[in-house]
């Protein structure tokens, strides 16, 4: 699924006479930015003097900013397809269909909302405004009240909330004549042709967008191919019902294995249930609290799993080095885990067999 994560500035004042100012669009892959655009835009009408002392944006800067009918063409072309996700997402999607709906073209696209979602992911933030609800979990911000400053920082928290919950189409708001604009496609070759040759998670879903598979394989492409060449009664069951296909690349072995087993355990998928075995043996860790640290989704990003008082508490994707040092922080962020044997037993494997890339121990 791609997203199309923005922010915009608005002139204030009257809901029929508000104008955009300002706009940010980063469009997102799922693991990548794939385009961004950003440009002033004269509202041809003045300026809230509050807007001017928030934003700094004032008159004078946008004499010569491209009104918005010279942009329209960019934000439908950067959106096609797309969920708009935003702060707020029900004031941007507003004030974007206005300003389409005055050049007689009517914009329609399916929303996400980062407040509502923060809300359902990360319970009991002393705020959710940008601002604060960043600040409490040590996102970077920069331009604040700035579009391209806040639709960045509102794509970072959107990868955080994408880590804790990679489906999030129960969260998606669709225009009310619209059942549905999801890229639901049967074409195999060209679902083929955009997976990665990389090491990674598949997603493969149906036409209702349950989840009913979830592979990890060290070269996402391959693994799909290898879906389609097999004959066996589930197989072609499984080829039979999938209609989408989502993945997300992740480096780290040992993490690959530990997302995967999370999906399958709170979704159950139909072709890889979680095995829900009795009597697994494990053994205690070597130490009481610990981080496991290795490769993220990308170079400059850890993944994290913290492990407490001998329970495994959650997982995590950071790309500040400090942050993997403070429990604080690392908690509010983390994707809650509940310890079960089976998820006790991979990590306890994997560590007997291979290495990550640092263990941090708390309790030495």
């Amino acid at each position: 699924m791609t997203y199309a994560i923005l922010d915009i500035e608005t002139t204030g004042g009257s809901t029929e006479k508000e104008a955009i100012t300002e706009i940010a669009v980063f469009r997102y892959d799922g693991n990548k930015v794939i385009d961004q655009f950003s440009s002033l835009v004269n509202p041809e009408c003045p300026i809230q003097p509050f807007v001017v002392k928030l934003t700094g944006i004032n008159n004078k800067m946008l004499r010569k900013a491209p009104k918005f009918y010279e942009i329209a063409k960019r934000l439908v072309e950067i959106t096609d397809g797309c969920v708009i996700v935003a702060h707020n997402a029900a004031f941007d999607y507003r004030v974007l269909r206005k300003e389409f709906s005055r050049l007689g073209y009517k914009f329609e696209r399916p929303t996400l909302c980062t407040v509502e979602t923060s809300r359902a992911l990360i319970p009991d933030m002393p705020s959710y405004s940008l601002g604060k609800l960043c600040r409490s979990l040590h996102i970077p911000m920069s331009d604040r009240h700035r579009a391209t400053g806040d639709a960045r920082a509102t794509l970072e928290l959107f990868k955080l909330l994408l880590n804790k919950q990679r489906n999030m189409t129960s969260r998606i708001k669709y225009p009310a004549d619209k059942k549905s604009f999801l890229s639901l496609s049967g074409n195999l070759v060209e679902m083929i042709e955009n997976l990665p040759t990389k090491k990674g998670i598949l997603y493969l879903y149906n036409h209702d967008n349950e989840l009913i598979a979830v592979k990890h394989s060290g070269n996402i492409k391959s693994k799909f191919n290898r879906i389609f060449t097999k004959n066996n009664p589930k197989s072609v069951a499984m080829q039979r019902e999938i209609k989408r296909v989502d993945y997300e690349l992740l480096s780290g072995n040992l993490i690959n294995r530990i997302v995967a087993w999370t999906y399958r355990d709170r979704y159950n998928p139909k072709f890889t249930p979680c095995i829900r075995k009795n009597g697994i043996k494990t053994e205690a860790f070597s130490n009481n609290s610990m981080l496991l640290v290795d490769k993220g989704h990308h170079i400059g990003e850890k993944s994290l799993i913290y492990i407490e008082n001998q329970k495994v508490i959650g997982f995590g994707f950071f790309e500040l080095e400090w942050q993997k040092q403070n429990i604080s922080i690392l908690k509010d962020r983390l994707t809650k885990l509940e310890d079960k044997p089976s998820l006790r037993k991979i990590i306890q494997d994997y560590l007997k067999k291979y290495r990550v890339e640092q263990i941090i121990r708390f309790d030495e």
